[in-house]
């Protein structure tokens, strides 16, 4: 990503990569790396986007802090495709009812992916939850015999091979018809992008926590 990020700022005159005095910092890393990094945007005053996936709840505690004090977004995926698919799975599941439609989220990726289910998988799982009105349970990784799906439970599947730059599919299951949504990633180069439309979203934004969905609705 930093690479992708680096060759689409040298296509971009609008933006300069400086990393001493840049106007946002963006974090593409790490957990382990995720402090320093917001460490760093708080004391230079500077909004960060937060790209790193694979974060635990402390992780949540350390964002929400820095949130307190500058901008920071979040986003388990930086591309706008994928902003706007979240938008529209969370409509389709305020409007088909968990008693008739189940709901899947499949998810493929390169063979060298640390974490999955993928943190965009689990956003777009989010999106479905919120537009259900919350407290959807959760199935992953089913595996053995006798099993049976629980009702109004969002599912999570993930494939690992090759070199899949991001594959993601939330599939609405119901009487004999099936609503899918998907996004095909064909490149990096999609996300650097969104990380710059993001970061220059960013610039000025109030001391908050963002997130892609908010780059969009400014696009509006």
């Amino acid at each position: 990503m930093g690479k992708a990020i680096q060759a689409a700022i040298e296509a971009d005159p609008g933006f300069e990569l400086d990393n001493d005095n840049g106007d946002v910092l963006v974090d593409f890393s790490s957990p382990g790396a995720l402090q320093a990094s917001l460490d760093r945007a708080v004391s230079a005053g500077i909004p960060i986007l937060v790209g790193t996936t694979g974060l635990d709840e402390l992780a949540d505690k350390r964002i929400a802090k820095a949130a307190e004090t500058v901008a920071v977004l979040r986003a388990p995926n930086t591309s706008l495709g994928v902003a706007l698919l979240a938008d529209l799975v969370e409509r389709a599941a305020r409007i088909l009812d968990r008693e008739h439609w189940d709901i899947e989220v499949v998810e493929a990726h390169h063979s060298k992916k640390a974490d999955a289910p993928s943190g965009t998988a689990l956003y777009l799982g989010e999106a479905a939850d919120k537009g259900r009105g919350g407290g959807s349970p959760v199935e992953r990784g089913r595996e053995g015999t006798g099993l049976k799906r629980e009702s109004g439970a969002i599912g999570y599947s993930a494939i690992r091979g090759g070199t899949v730059a991001g594959d993601h599919e939330v599939m609405f299951l119901g009487p004999e018809e099936r609503l899918i949504l998907s996004h095909r990633a064909e490149s990096r180069a999609i996300f650097a992008r969104g990380a710059l439309a993001a970061a220059r979203f960013l610039r000025g934004q109030p001391a908050g926590l963002y997130t892609m969905r908010d780059v969009i609705g400014s696009a509006e």
